[in-house]
């Protein structure tokens, strides 16, 4: 692991791109705050500062999934100065759609079937997407807003959440269930909500509208807006964004899905069948599963495995018992939903393996200088739960199999000393050919302490 820049914030995207009238591949590095960062002859210079447009981070304590999310470059930047953003708007803050946390209860079936009433006044933000430029002076500008998301809950808003689709030159936006856990609304399988959801947005379609209204389902949308978004997958509790990977002429995609209390897990597709929201708004696909669409099988399954509540045995201290607790999605979803690439877990007596906490990035490489890497997808976890009392992340990889079916993965070691102070892997980047692995480590989980992020290089 070779530092690149340190000292900086949370950072939260880690991507390259060819500035317009540039001829070198620059490294840009989003952080949590809302700062943009781009290095240049060696040199970390400012691409653009919107803190002041981010609302107000970690006033609870310090730990936050809300600020600046997403950041994504027009596959013709270099010619159009076009990137867009996904970011939780200042002075958006609402009570919440719960007025406490979230608890799912098997045997109280008034728990697992709430719904979110309300909506325009029990919210906890609004998350924005928006198109930027940047100007013939140097000087990036909004153009126009995309979307306006009204989130229930604080967290699960999506990290790395805008990616643009190398097959159908669309912007992919990863929304995230809306938070809390055990996704108390089941918004996810909801195919009218746009909370759960993985969407393509045309952003060359102009809707001409300069400040759409703040929403939480498909058919709030204006029908401008609707006509430029297609649904890929549904059933998603939080994804660290999605990652394409060309062989011949189709691309492999690569999602990784946080999971709640068991496992973490990372999905792979090809084949898939978007569905325009002009048609997903119809009242025959209301409750219907839309053939061709992805399922990633939240809230009833967890990965690989059904959705489970933990608790400690009351006759034996040293062993955990575990419910399903929504059993008859878990039925529901069994056949129709996609089974993960592979699974990781928050409780592994491996050796070779490690005990994860939360699935930050995911992404293919295929690279030429780690052979042992290339065609793979490598992927990073939080903080190994063995690592106390210095805490540090972890690093893994996995391929798909010729026949389809589940794989195991292998940890990545690294040399790299960290000392006293901790090591969050937060985040996982690469540059336009994926030749190159970029690792954001933060000291701390709070997004109030700051300048303690590192960009690392993974190299040979």
């Amino acid at each position: 692991m070779r530092p690149v820049v340190s000292k900086i914030n949370l950072p939260t995207v880690i991507k390259t791109a060819i500035l317009p009238g540039d001829s070198i591949e620059r490294l840009f590095i989003a952080t949590q705050p809302g700062e943009i960062f781009y290095i240049g002859n060696g040199v970390v210079r400012t691409f653009l500062d919107i803190r002041h447009r981010i609302i107000k981070l970690g006033a609870t304590g310090g730990y936050d999934e809300r600020g600046l999310l997403g950041l994504a470059f027009h596959p013709k930047f270099f010619y159009n100065g076009l990137f867009y953003l996904h970011y939780s708007a200042a002075g958006s803050q609402g009570p919440g759609a719960l007025p406490e946390s979230f608890k799912p209860d098997p045997c109280d079936p008034t728990t697992l079937h709430l719904r979110w009433t309300k909506r325009e006044t029990q919210y906890d933000h609004i998350d924005t997407v928006e198109e930027w430029i940047l100007q013939s002076n140097g000087q990036p500008q909004k153009r126009r807003t995309l979307i306006n998301l009204r989130r229930p809950f604080s967290n699960h808003n999506g990290v790395n959440s805008l990616n643009f689709s190398p097959e159908t030159g669309k912007l992919v936006l990863t929304t995230g269930d809306g938070g809390s856990g055990y996704d108390p609304f089941n918004l996810s399988q909801d195919n009218m909500e746009i909370a759960g959801k993985i969407i393509e947005l045309d952003v060359d379609m102009n809707t001409i509208l300069s400040n759409p209204p703040a929403v939480t389902r498909f058919n709030e949308l204006p029908v401008p807006i609707q006509e430029t978004l297609t649904v890929i997958a549904k059933g998603v509790r939080n994804i660290s964004g999605i990652s394409y990977q060309r062989f011949y002429h189709q691309y492999i995609k690569y999602a990784g899905n946080v999971g709640q209390d068991l496992e973490e897990a990372i999905f792979s597709f090809g084949q898939y069948k978007p569905i325009p929201v002009t048609q997903l708004t119809q009242p025959s696909y209301i409750n219907s599963e839309p053939e061709g669409m992805i399922n990633f099988g939240w809230r009833g399954w967890e990965g690989a495995s059904p959705t489970s509540k933990t608790r400690a045995c009351s006759t034996n201290q040293n062993s955990d018992e575990k419910i399903i607790v929504y059993y008859d999605e878990a039925i529901k979803t069994s056949v129709r939903r996609l089974h993960p690439l592979t699974s990781y877990y928050h409780k592994d007596p491996r050796p070779e393996k490690f005990s994860g906490t939360a699935l930050t990035g995911v992404q293919a490489y295929m690279g030429n200088s780690i052979p042992d890497l290339t065609g793979s997808v490598v992927f990073t976890d939080l903080a190994r739960k063995e690592s106390q009392p210095q805490t540090r992340g972890a690093l893994a990889f996995t391929t798909v199999r010729p026949d389809g079916k589940q794989n195991d993965f292998s940890v990545i070691n690294t040399n790299y000393d960290f000392g006293t102070q901790s090591a969050y892997y937060v985040g996982l980047g690469c540059n336009l050919d994926q030749s190159k692995l970029y690792l954001g480590v933060y000291g701390s989980m709070k997004v109030t302490d700051l300048h303690k992020g590192t960009i690392f290089e993974i190299v040979p």
